[in-house]
């Protein structure tokens, strides 16, 4: 008995420890909160001198800059003179089906080019080379200046930037985009050479690049040979370049500077503590929810339908990178700790301005405002959030209903009213119109769905239910009428049983009707989506005007941020090219510490000691050690370096700008990097360029790209 009331004190004193064992009010922001996602616009020339007493040059910088490459939603590099370009496998997952010929399967064979006459073009596909920069700030800010009210401001910003992108356009002859930093206090002009000829030249299987798959995604140690190769042409022939990352032969030491350079799409570190706040209460807590619900659904459904057991584990492997990242980040966002010190990074800044009379004239406001701003967006995007179905995670008799109804009130405009609203969904949301609107009736594939799995649509619908109940609350009207105080698990049944949207020739029975025949059926999901229609196009509206003043706010913001710390702190990424820093560094987890590399040694014991079970199996060509293969050469390693998705395919350089490795991948503790970065935990994963070499070399016994990479050109 004694044992046991000790047990629960022992408990209770950790418990408290663990949740109260720092004060708020004495919590502080720390230096580098913001992160090392520094710009090439504004290079930390001071930053790397302080910390690492490294002195690079303007010349240095920008050598790196265009030897950088963009590509769809990943970032890569040219590591030959030649235009032999590197990046990860996973950005090149979906080139395969586009280059690969009748007869392969170059997912289970991996791909080589043994001659330049081999490598294959890749259509449709573009790099990108940042080649201009030029500072507009001046001239955005003056057009906004120009505005009367919140939505002209917006509009008159928008005017300038496009007149700047068609003018600059047309002179330079590049491709022109103006990118924003600090929330919009800082406009810069990009100016990209675009290549069109991109050739397919090697990548490994794809159970060799992503060896582990999802059980070890966002874990470390690592095995994963992720890289691929590609070659840019011009007139048919290898570009030359004078810019590109020769290959270090000797890779990186622990505690050595190294840097990744890529394109980092979106972080959330200079947003206001309410803005944080309604990401954590909506945005995150609606993803979460969805994404969690589905992903053990299925794992139900494989034991209740095991004939399917595969396909849903593919769907549910579809969006787990997806589910995991959410997953974690809405964990960071509700840590305490970590929002104190967002707060005190707030407070901070909210002091300086307040003490300035000039500065608290013009940007005292701001907090308030976007507070406001925030408050109003909650109550409008919850109610949202139940009105309109999400495409991937609703039901099918969600998207359905909305759908026909959709249809059906567009043909009921006339072509004025109909075009009007058509050209306001393009502005907001970028051509794709809310709610699965895509236009009027008329010649059309059937709204239903190619493959509907009854058994799947109920699970999904069950965890939408419980989602609108979530965000319009249980004394909703429109809540009370259509579920009558029952839960998904209740109701799912009878609201199916009820619809007529259960089969294909019901649903192309429905497509017949005219526009009020199908808005006045008795089916309970178009019923639904019927009522809400005018609801959702009234609160889109609102939520239109609320961004435009948070927007104008939110620039402001910006602009402290910029007059009070300059270029000191780098502005949030948005998938512009960066430099990061980092040192290769290991951390604590798991009651143990992580190694800095891993080896190829690890990769054969992590597959024997999986019995070669998948995703721990090899590809046929690694089953047996190749002769002559040095087992103990580094595979992956980690650094403190900052990335983000988009920084996939970042080359990973020392001092002299050589790559020594390739980034892939993060822990699962850089998932809070999206508002916040701590460089205890956060860790970039590589594959260490000694590992890459060996394996193209030795294992692929791909001699003409393994010599190129050493020598930085093609042999003659």
């Amino acid at each position: 008995m004694k044992k046991g009331i000790l047990l629960i004190l022992l408990f209770s004193v950790s418990f408290i420890y663990a949740q109260g064992s720092f004060n708020a009010d004495t919590v502080k922001a720390q230096k580098f909160d913001t992160g090392t996602m520094w710009t090439f616009e504004y290079p930390p020339f001071e930053y790397l001198k302080q910390v690492y007493d490294f002195n690079p040059s303007q010349k240095w910088f920008d050598d790196v800059r265009l030897s950088a490459l963009r590509i769809p939603g990943c970032s890569a590099s040219f590591v030959s003179e030649d235009g032999l370009v590197m990046t990860n496998n996973h950005c090149a997952r979906g080139l395969r089906r586009l280059v690969q010929k009748e007869g392969e399967d170059l997912e289970k064979t991996g791909f080589f080019a043994p001659t330049l006459a081999d490598e294959r073009k890749i259509p449709n596909f573009t790099a990108e080379q940042l080649v201009y920069l030029k500072d507009v700030t001046s001239d955005v800010l003056a057009a906004m200046k120009e505005g009367k009210t919140e939505k002209d401001k917006i509009e008159k910003r928008t005017a300038k930037i496009a007149e700047l992108r068609d003018k600059y356009g047309k002179e330079l002859g590049l491709k022109i985009d103006i990118v924003s930093y600090y929330n919009g206090g800082v406009y810069y002009m990009q100016g990209f050479k675009v290549y069109t000829d991109v050739r397919y030249v090697f990548q490994p299987e794809e159970q060799t690049a992503s060896f582990g798959g999802d059980p070890d995604n966002f874990t470390y140690p690592r095995y994963g040979l992720d890289c691929a190769f590609l070659r840019v042409y011009e007139n048919d022939k290898p570009v030359k370049t004078e810019h590109y990352f020769k290959w270090s032969p000797n890779g990186a030491a622990p505690g050595e500077l190294v840097f990744t350079v890529g394109n980092p799409g979106t972080t959330n570190r200079l947003r206001t503590v309410a803005q944080l706040e309604y990401m954590r209460d909506v945005q995150y807590r609606n993803n979460n929810f969805l994404m969690d619900n589905l992903y053990k659904a299925l794992d139900r459904l494989k034991v209740v339908n095991p004939a399917k057991a595969d396909e849903y584990e593919r769907t549910k492997l579809g969006f787990s990178n997806s589910w995991k990242s959410v997953t974690y980040t809405y964990k960071a966002l509700n840590d305490p700790y970590l929002m104190a010190r967002k707060k005190a990074f707030e407070k901070k800044l909210q002091n300086i301005v307040m003490k300035d009379a000039s500065l608290k004239k013009e940007f005292g406001h701001v907090w308030k405002t976007i507070e406001m701003t925030r408050k109003e967006l909650k109550g409008i995007d919850t109610k949202l959030a139940g009105y309109v179905p999400n495409r991937q995670y609703s039901s099918a008799y969600q998207n359905m209903a909305n759908q026909l109804v959709s249809q059906a009130r567009l043909a009921k405009m006339t072509p004025a009213e109909r075009e009007a609203m058509q050209a306001e969904m393009r502005n907001r949301f970028g051509g794709q119109r809310p709610g699965g609107q895509r236009g009027g009736q008329g010649a059309q594939r059937s709204v239903f769905p190619a493959n509907f799995d009854p058994l799947l649509e109920k699970a999904k619908l069950e965890i939408s239910i419980d989602y609108i109940i979530m965000n319009l609350g249980k004394n909703d009207p429109m809540v009370k009428k259509m579920f009558n105080g029952k839960n998904g698990k209740e109701i799912a049944d009878e609201l199916i049983a009820k619809s007529l949207l259960k089969s294909k020739e019901g649903v192309e029975e429905i497509e017949k009707k005219t526009p009020d025949e199908i808005l006045k059926l008795n089916d309970p999901f178009i019923q639904f989506y019927a009522k809400v229609y005018d609801k959702v196009r009234d609160l889109q509206k609102k939520q239109r005007e609320v961004t435009d003043t948070e927007n104008v706010a939110f620039s402001l913001l910006g602009q402290i941020m910029y007059k009070i710390y300059g270029t000191s702190i780098p502005p949030d990424a948005n998938r512009t090219l960066r430099i990061s820093d980092g040192i290769l560094k290991s951390y604590d987890y798991n009651g143990t510490v992580a190694p800095i590399k891993t080896t190829f040694y690890g990769l054969y014991d992590r597959y024997y000691g999986n019995e070669g079970k998948y995703p721990f199996n090899l590809a046929p060509r690694w089953e047996k050690v190749p002769e002559g293969f040095d087992l103990s050469t580094p595979f992956d390693f980690i650094s403190t370096n900052d990335i983000i998705g988009g920084n996939s395919g970042s080359p990973v350089i020392n001092k002299n700008a050589e790559v020594i490795g390739l980034a892939f991948d993060g822990n699962v503790e850089s998932m809070e990097g999206n508002f916040i970065y701590r460089s205890d935990g956060n860790r970039t994963v590589s594959v260490d360029s000694k590992g890459i070499y060996e394996s193209i070399k030795k294992v692929y016994k791909a001699d003409r790209l393994a010599d190129e990479l050493k020598n930085g050109k093609m042999s003659n």
